[in-house]
């Protein structure tokens, strides 16, 4: 009899889709990635059906035999009902929260299956973490209750630690370096059809924990062969999205399998040698979606074959990676510039990058530090070591770079409040306050950069009653005794200026200030 297997080639390529798109949520979300969840959604609910259908013959089968022999089948039929209860309460729940996301994003009539705001960043934290109710946290508990009830129930000890990883709450590598809960990573700023996917990835995990137990449930019994009559044909493939210049490989067999001889399959019109033992392989040499239709036979007691047909298809994607600044769509030369590199589905170590003008060097957590220089625009080519070994290029992205702009000159002077505020000039401002500054200081501070410039020299200009211009000279920084002698005669109501202000920023650029600093005594 065929039962549910959480170690099944169909799980794992279920398991390294949700992990490749759990990579991609750490990036801009962008159309193309938007598809690519509901591509993995629409796969995952399938799977879903598929097993709860399996999941309902089985439990059908085991209500059927319990109503011929109870004595022999009351404790068998007995801890079925309560995994089937306790799954679909789950389940049910789960479903809830994703209908209630939904409509969160899409209103009313919202529908988990038709997404129409499938970007939205607020829905998930909103229905997940909202005021006193904290579904996150309910939902945490739920699943670590229904982990402890159901792997004790599972006889094998490879499948109960499949089951128990399946349904591990426990934060993966990456969150509790970014400090984050379970519950955190997994609907904190995530667009919908993330949170969607993630819910319906859970739903697939306990519909395939109560898969193996029923089947653990019916072998007590006696019952493994009450379903050969019902043997069906799968394609289970590694990914049903592939990148260009990859491969894509499913493998193909009977759900109910003879050890004794092998099937016969044939794949759009070709039959798989003995050699492959199953397992379908194709070049993916340009994109699109492509079919993979075939059938299988299987020779049966009495000469003649049983028949099965299959129909799938797969995905072939451009490669692709994202390359975004951390500040704005330029680099500045001469500075550091924090660039976030990322390639969906493949870990970090096996990303590397470089930089046509200037240095990129890692910082670690998808992290890079660019170091351009000035004269030229920066192409940053990334590229990732492929699960084959193959060393394949993921993207090429050109930035423009340009010169850090002028700073702006400004004063620490102590507000009436005693609190240090930056004075940027125009307004009037007491002599006795800016007696007491020390320097002068200019920097970049524009709500986007915050970078600081060092002043080599100013002018201070003091205006008499005649008009007659003073200009008194500081070969630094700090105001000199003849500059605060000045500030000290000057009367309420007379501006002075501070120009000719000569800069350095961490470029090593010298630069002298257009803008004067204007000084208003009050």
């Amino acid at each position: 009899m065929a039962v549910n297997n959480p170690n099944s080639p169909r799980q794992r390529m279920i398991n390294l889709m949700y992990l490749v798109f759990i990579a991609m949520l750490a990036l801009n979300v962008s159309t193309e990635v938007l598809d690519g969840f509901e591509l993995v959604e629409e796969s995952l609910l399938r799977s879903v059906k598929v097993s709860t259908q399996r999941n309902d013959r089985i439990f059908g089968d085991l209500t059927d035999a319990y109503n011929v022999n109870r004595e022999k089948t009351q404790e068998w039929y007995g801890k079925g009902a309560q995994v089937k209860t306790r799954t679909d309460t789950l389940y049910n729940y789960i479903q809830d929260l994703k209908e209630r996301i939904v409509k969160k994003a899409d209103g009313k009539n919202g529908d988990p299956e038709h997404l129409k705001r499938p970007d939205d960043l607020n829905a998930a934290y909103d229905v997940m973490f909202e005021h006193k109710k904290n579904d996150a946290a309910r939902l945490k508990a739920a699943i670590d209750a229904y982990r402890q009830f159901i792997t004790p129930m599972v006889s094998d000890p490879s499948i109960q630690n499949i089951t128990e990883n399946n349904l591990s709450t426990e934060p993966s590598a990456k969150a509790k370096a970014n400090k984050q809960t379970w519950e955190e990573s997994m609907f904190w700023q995530m667009p919908m059809a993330a949170s969607v996917t993630l819910l319906t990835k859970l739903q697939k995990d306990i519909r395939d924990a109560e898969g193996a137990v029923l089947g653990d449930l019916v072998k007590n019994i006696d019952l493994k062969d009450f379903r050969v009559n019902d043997i069906e044909a799968y394609v289970i493939p590694e990914s049903q999205i592939v990148m260009r210049g990859g491969s894509y490989r499913a493998n193909i067999g009977m759900m109910a399998r003879d050890s004794t001889q092998r099937p016969r399959i044939f794949v759009n019109g070709r039959q798989l040698s003995d050699e492959a033992n199953g397992r379908y392989t194709v070049g993916a040499g340009a994109t699109g979606t492509f079919q993979v239709n075939g059938f299988i036979e299987m020779a049966q007691g009495d000469g003649s074959f049983m028949k099965r047909d299959f129909s799938t298809q797969y995905y072939v994607i451009e490669p692709s990676a994202t390359v975004a600044p951390v500040l704005m769509n330029v680099l500045y030369a001469g500075i550091a510039n924090d660039i976030r590199i990322a390639v969906p589905g493949v870990p970090s170590q096996n990303v590397s990058a470089t930089i046509s003008n200037g240095s990129l060097v890692s910082k670690g957590n998808d992290i890079w530090v660019a170091t351009p220089k000035y004269g030229s625009d920066a192409v940053i080519t990334v590229t990732a070591k492929m699960s084959d070994g193959r060393m394949q290029e993921m993207a090429k992205t050109s930035f423009r770079v340009r010169q850090l702009p002028d700073p702006m000159a400004y004063l620490n002077i102590t507000n009436p409040d005693g609190n240090k505020v930056r004075y940027k000039g125009g307004a009037p401002i007491a002599r006795a306050a800016l007696v007491a500054v020390e320097a002068l200081n200019a920097a970049i501070d524009d709500g986007i950069l915050d970078i600081n410039f060092t002043v080599l020299r100013f002018d201070l200009v003091k205006f008499d009653s005649m008009g007659f211009r003073t200009t008194i000279p500081s070969s630094g920084a700090s105001f000199t005794s003849q500059q605060k002698d000045a500030i000290r005669g000057t009367q309420r109501g007379q501006t002075m200026l501070i120009s000719s202000i000569a800069v350095r920023g961490p470029d090593g650029i010298e630069r002298t200030l257009s803008a004067p600093l204007e000084l208003r005594i009050n």
